[in-house]
């Protein structure tokens, strides 16, 4: 009767178990979209900013006339405000970071399937020792090279996260190159590019699709950590991790809500991206379904 109960519930439609999930991430994007207009304020302005009610608690009413829900920073920021613009810069930074990092990744995977021998023996071997390495290290090893800025975080994130789509489209390549349509590519003497860019890439690219929203919620993970160590984002433009980090210093004298918020909404975040990525990884990977 157990087993009967077990195998009812892993055969009920996936998207009803993932729908808060799906939910909560389209919620995340709408409200980062329309940060402009439903914030109450504009945390980069610094005319909007009142210095005497910074560290106010939640629930108090600024001198503009709003109410700070979940109350203000150390600068007198606005913690709501905050965590709508954070969410702008965390989405923007793991999404681009995830796609040009998958892009590159996918070209030298497939790069070094197609050619072999010394490409695919220098293209390999760099992903293995990246791979042997933990990512936050290569990520802080970039930007401590680059320097912090928006801009060169999502470098480091690139530079960190390319090698898990290269060991991925290599092994679905090597399948592909030995396929008949190959063959028939290569006895028509297409050109090199277009071999791999127009035949070999393209149907080598549907397992990646399963991990570009794992690659973006890390992401997003290793952006608010590299801003928490105060080497990613300026500590003053609200991402959610640098408005954690900037609220870390008040946790003693009882400032519990400057990083408590900002917290959860980056928990939440990560969450509904992994989530959403397990359904996807679900959907197009055979070997998940249950049988």
């Amino acid at each position: 009767m157990k087993a009967h109960i077990l195998r009812a519930l892993n055969r009920r439609p996936q998207w009803q178990t993932l729908t808060p999930s799906k939910i909560l991430l389209v919620a995340y994007i709408l409200l980062a979209l329309a940060a402009p207009a439903i914030a109450p304020q504009n945390p980069y302005d610094p005319l909007q900013i009142y210095g005497w009610e910074a560290s106010s608690p939640p629930g108090t009413w600024g001198s503009g006339g709003y109410l700070y829900l979940f109350g203000t920073d150390g600068l007198g920021r606005d913690i709501v405000s905050c965590i709508l613009y954070g969410l702008r810069i965390s989405l923007v930074v793991s999404v681009t970071s995830a796609a040009v990092a998958a892009l590159i990744g996918l070209t030298a995977g497939v790069s070094a399937a197609y050619f072999g021998r010394w490409a695919d023996i220098v293209i390999m071997r760099l992903v293995d020792l990246q791979l042997s390495l933990p990512t936050i290290l290569i990520a802080l090893i970039a930007i401590v090279t680059l320097g912090p800025g928006i801009d060169r975080i999502i470098l480091a994130l690139i530079i960190a996260q390319w090698a898990s789509y290269a060991r991925l489209a290599r092994s679905v390549a090597l399948s592909e190159t030995n396929k008949s349509y190959m063959d028939a590519a290569r006895l028509m003497r297409l050109p090199t590019s277009r071999i791999i860019f127009r035949h070999l890439l393209p149907n080598s690219i549907a397992p990646a699709v399963t991990l570009i929203p794992i690659e973006v919620g890390h992401a997003v993970a290793l952006e608010a950590t590299l801003s928490f160590l105060g080497l990613g984002v300026p500590i003053d433009k609200p991402s959610l991790g640098s408005t954690v980090a900037n609220g870390f210093q008040y946790l003693l004298t009882g400032q519990y809500w400057i990083s408590l918020f900002p917290g959860l909404a980056l928990f939440g975040l990560i969450a509904s991206i992994n989530l959403v990525g397990e359904d996807v990884r679900r959907r197009l990977d055979p070997r998940s379904r249950p049988v």
